[in-house]
């Protein structure tokens, strides 16, 4: 009797060791399987292309930052390449936009606050992305275009309602004008300039795959973006 109640002691012990084993497997494979791509995005309103797409490019940006507009206009000259071509490479992308120039810059243009204000309201609207290629365009080819970081002195004449206007360009009203007014999104805009610093080294910031790099020269094109993605889609 004792010598069968040791051999069931010892099958228990078998099948519990080998429970053990199992579960740990399970758990180094899981640890080990990258989240998908839509679980990592900040705000589904500021992506573009297909949520489950294999590979995941992340822009982080400010309107008032030059070299962000560079790259963005560069887009937005030749957006209907640009749709083709994530497209046809499997490519989320997502914009994560902040106030940072004004919550972490040394000169800390106030316009940083004011562009936020107008694209977090546009979005809260559903029209970000119609928002954003308008403030991106506007703002390259008035300002940045011809005159680089010296068009910072420029922005002194610019208030909230050179936002507002761009929003009732494209058909924003009365509930835009006072989210933007109000500061209604600042909350969130802060709270992700915040996560931003802790994630990036310069403006603009890129991290499309494994591939990370920051800056953009204003005197590159469309050309120069490809580049960018061509480097993250090999990465």
């Amino acid at each position: 009797m004792e010598e069968k109640n040791n051999t069931l002691k010892r099958i228990f012990s078998i099948i519990a060791f080998i429970a053990v084993i199992v579960v740990l497997g399970f758990a180094i494979i899981a640890s080990k399987v990258e989240p998908k791509s839509s679980d990592k995005v900040w705000d589904t309103e500021m992506t573009v292309g297909d949520l489950e797409a294999k590979n995941y490019f992340i822009i982080y940006s400010d309107i008032m930052c030059p070299y962000c507009v560079a790259f963005e206009n560069a887009i937005f000259e030749n957006e209907e390449e640009f749709e083709e071509y994530i497209k046809e490479n499997s490519i989320l992308i997502e914009v994560r936009l902040s106030d940072f120039l004004y919550e972490y810059g040394e000169a800390k243009p106030i316009h940083s606050r004011y562009s936020a204000l107008g694209t977090y309201c546009a979005k809260k609207e559903g029209k970000f992305w119609d928002y954003y290629k308008l403030a991106i365009t506007t703002v390259w080819n008035d300002y940045f275009k011809n005159n680089g970081k010296s068009a910072f002195s420029s922005f002194s004449k610019i208030d909230k309602d050179y936002w507002i206007a761009l929003g009732k360009k494209i058909g924003l009203g009365d509930e835009f004008e006072s989210c933007v007014k109000n500061d209604e999104p600042l909350e969130e805009i802060m709270a992700n300039a915040k996560k931003t610093t802790k994630l990036i080294n310069g403006m603009p910031f890129f991290k499309f795959n494994k591939y990370t790099n920051s800056g953009f020269d204003l005197s590159w094109g469309w050309e120069y973006v490809l580049m960018y993605f061509q480097a993250g889609l090999e990465s």
